[in-house]
């Protein structure tokens, strides 16, 4: 037998597969049930692959092979989510139509994941930019317009001047664009929007139906922010008023100002009353600067600006006290005010003592001299209100529904529920991305017909858009609409990335479908997805949005589901052998899985990135562990093709190995359920090392090791396969069964002790009665020689673990 050569075994059975379209599903075919297998599809940019890449595409790998050799009907599609900036960058750089360069990476990356032997349905392959899956993008977004879920309004946004066009809170870290860094400020810009609130609560609820990890359902909750409270009215001091909403109206007598948004509606009201006007406008201008973020999670220096000579009235008492201009308020989120209570919440407290405003104390049981005593802290404890007029002694509880009453009859408060979350700003001032299908007319916006999509980019001099304007306002002949009799200027921001991303899930399904989405009942019987792995990091960008639109979808009757991905999972991060992640700022420790291929093969890579430990953690790489990975492919297929241990093979069972053998594949098959693939490795070398020391090997056991070793290192075990006489892949043979009655052990040890201490261990037989137990225990010679010429109490038997013998 020859040594095992990757580079030739693994181009061959790569050209095998594709010759034989050895993965390609028949979605027609209802006959199996179906396992729908979900990566989250990768942005195609000009590096290529990383060595984080393939963790996440192995896992559904491997769960793909096993189901499909479990007689599962498989589908384990892979995409490309092309529009985005860096191939608009390119284009203002080079002059170039980003389409060539975004092509030109997909080919390297569809070589990469080809060499990695990944059983994708190539023939399913689908992109966002391409204009046959954009017109179903387009048709979704016109429809969503037409249920008047997307709207055209004016409102306050992220722009970044660097890269010309706005950005989403997600796509902002730091008061900077999360691609390139470059500042982003605030300002007023007229947007389409898609309405999230509108799904919050049907959102939340979806929550409770899937299986996900509780970290990623608790961001989204956060994220969505749903509170129940009361909105209440406040009149300004000559003239005017403006509403609050609070989840803790039992603390209204602790009002000792109010804040209101730098950037809202009342603040303009405001302006012309106030003493202090250039300074307020100085405040609003330095609050332009931060992203919501930096205003609401991130606030840590308590600035403000008071607006002096103007009050806000108390509607319970009548008080007035002052309004301040605060940039931890938002004009996007609730009314854009806020009452501050500072001795019942924390940010309160800290903004009074930073601008020496006074507190008041409502709620009774805690010191307030040094910290807030908030909601948290009270609720349910039995507090009761103080400095609160008629409602003082009352229990917090009761205080509420008092107040609230109150409020409610004179006129002036509503009970209500509120969310944190917002509308989705879904435009941006940059070419590459979907045209957004609307004209506007001087009677409004026109939405084009479904025979006019796709509506397709077209072609330009210049990408770069110019005074805050999209680059397709350079495109003068494109942007002019007339026909049929409507007559008008097409829309020049494009949707962003997130759109295709939003629902390519259910395309997968029926990718060629040029009469509509997808048929639907290819997606009843496709959906929801079976198992979906991607990073964490889209825990509340793409994760929610495309449940958003999944469930828009479900209303219209076109997604059989409310939730698309029934199991999620995130991989963990592969570091460098530094311990940090992989990237630019260490490009010494970035690893390029194709030099693994090259050296060691695609099966050393993906059975290294399984073995380093459980898939959703962080682990740093390490080369040896990649010559480790390597040496215990050669292992195998030296068990399996050398001469020497073939000589032991028998077509005879032999019970020699049954009981690992049965053990290892029960264990295989249950962590691969699990995703615990380090686990199963683990369990493969231990039968392989018990093979090697065997006489005789039951060349079923053989068969069977190849086989479960197959959905993880699937290029040798083809290879091996064959060795072993069989035709045909092995990716479409069964997967071995498990006897459990072979793995429980005929014998167990009891641990006999004589008076507590122990004397001798000893084998019986598994279901030896407590009679047999007792006297074969008695019949030790180690045990008789501390129980002979002393009187025997009694003999305490605890079933297949402990004989203990008292005696006198």
């Amino acid at each position: 037998m020859s040594e095992y050569n990757h580079k030739i075994v693994e181009k061959k059975w790569q050209k095998y597969w594709e010759d034989n379209q050895t993965f390609k599903t028949d979605v027609w075919d209802f006959s199996k049930p179906k396992f729908y297998a979900l990566d989250m599809f990768p942005y195609p940019s000009g590096v290529g692959l990383h060595a984080g890449h393939p963790e996440g595409y192995t896992a559904t790998d491997i769960v793909s092979r096993m189901k499909r050799m479990q007689g599962y009907n498989v589908l384990h599609p892979m995409g490309y989510d092309s529009f985005g900036l860096p191939a608009e960058q390119y284009a203002i750089t080079t002059g170039n139509h980003p389409e060539g360069f975004t092509l030109k990476n997909i080919a390297t990356f569809t070589k990469q994941l080809k060499e990695l032997g990944f059983d994708y349905d190539w023939s399913k392959c689908i992109s966002t930019s391409d204009p046959s899956f954009y017109k179903w993008t387009q048709w979704i977004f016109k429809n969503l317009y037409k249920d008047g879920y997307a709207k055209y309004i004016d409102m306050p946004v992220n722009w970044c001047e660097e890269l010309g066009t706005v950005l989403s809170n997600d796509e902002v870290i730091d008061g900077k664009s999360e691609r390139g860094g470059y500042p982003v400020v605030r300002k007023n810009m007229k947007q389409w929007v898609i309405d999230q609130p509108a799904f919050a609560e049907k959102l939340l609820e979806g929550l409770n139906e899937i299986d996900w990890p509780e970290s990623t359902k608790e961001m989204q909750r956060n994220w969505i922010g749903k509170s129940t409270g009361v909105e209440v009215e406040f009149k300004i001091v000559g003239g005017g008023k403006f509403s609050i909403f609070t989840t803790c109206i039992e603390t209204i007598y602790g009002i000792t100002f109010m804040v209101i948004a730098p950037e809202g509606e009342i603040a303009k009201q405001l302006l012309d009353r106030i003493e202090n006007k250039e300074e307020a406008l100085a405040y609003i201008e330095e609050t332009s600067k931060k992203s919501e973020l930096d205003r609401t999670e991130l606030n840590k220096g308590k600035t403000g600006c008071i607006m002096k000579g103007v009050y806000a009235i108390n509607p319970v008492n009548g008080k007035e006290v002052p309004i301040f201009l605060g940039d931890f308020v938002l004009a996007s989120y609730g009314t854009g005010a806020v009452m501050a209570v500072p001795s019942h919440d924390q940010r309160d407290f800290e903004y009074a003592v930073a601008h020496n405003i006074p507190m008041i104390q409502v709620i009774d049981g805690a010191d307030v001299s040094e910290h807030a005593f908030e909601k948290q802290d009270y609720l349910g404890k039995g507090c009761k209100l103080i400095n609160s007029e008629e409602f003082s002694g009352l229990t917090v509880e009761e205080a509420k529904e008092a107040i609230t009453s109150k409020l409610e009859k004179m006129g002036v408060a509503k009970r209500t529920v509120n969310y944190r979350f917002r509308e989705w700003i879904f435009a941006r001032q940059r070419y590459w991305g979907e045209p957004v299908p609307v004209v506007h007319t001087k009677d409004g916006v026109y939405v084009l017909p479904d025979e006019e999509l796709p509506l397709i980019l077209p072609e330009l001099d210049d990408y770069k858009g110019k005074n805050g304007k999209a680059p397709l306002e350079n495109a003068t002949e494109w942007k002019k609409y007339n026909k049929n009799g409507v007559e008008g200027v097409r829309e020049t921001s494009t949707m962003p990335g997130s759109a295709g991303s939003s629902w390519y899930f259910l395309r997968y399904i029926d990718p060629k479908n040029d009469k509509e989405l997808a048929n639907k009942e290819l997606l009843k019987h496709w959906m929801p997805v079976d198992l979906y792995i991607g990073g964490p990091e889209h825990a509340v960008g793409h994760l929610l949005y495309s449940r958003i639109w999944n469930r828009y979808l479900y209303e219209k009757g076109i997604s059989p589901v409310k939730e698309p991905f029934k199991k999620l999972v995130h991989q963990g991060m592969i570091l460098g052998t530094n311990g940090i992640k992989m990237g630019k700022r260490f490009p010494q420790y970035v690893i390029n899985p194709s030099d693994i291929v090259e050296q060691y093969g695609a099966d050393t890579l993906r059975l290294y990135e399984m073995f380093m430990g459980p898939l959703e953690a962080s682990k740093p790489w390490s080369n040896a562990g990649v010559e480790g990975a390597r040496r215990f492919i050669d292992r195998v297929f030296r068990l399996v093709c050398d001469d020497t241990y073939k000589a032991k093979f028998t077509k005879e069972y032999d019970n020699t190995l049954e009981k690992i053998y049965n053990q290892t594949v029960k264990k295989v098959t249950t962590d691969f359920e699990a995703l615990s693939f380090n686990t199963a490795i683990s369990q493969m070398m231990i039968f392989v090392n018990e093979a090697y020391k065997a006489d005789k090997i039951y060349i079923g056991f053989i068969e069977g090791l190849v086989k479960i070793l197959s959905p993880v290192c699937p290029h040798i075990c083809e290879e091996m396969w064959q060795e072993l006489g069989h035709e045909g892949s092995i990716a479409l043979t069964d997967w071995p069964k498990y006897d459990d009655s072979k793995i429980v052990d005929n014998v167990v040890v009891y641990a006999v002790s004589v008076n507590g201490k122990l004397r001798d261990k000893i084998e019986i037989e598994a279901e030896a009665s407590k009679e047999e137990v007792e006297k074969l225990a008695l019949n030790s010679q180690k045990v008789k020689n501390y129980t002979e010429g002393h009187e025997i109490v009694k003999i305490i038997v605890v079933p297949k673990k402990i004989v203990n013998i008292v005696v006198k």
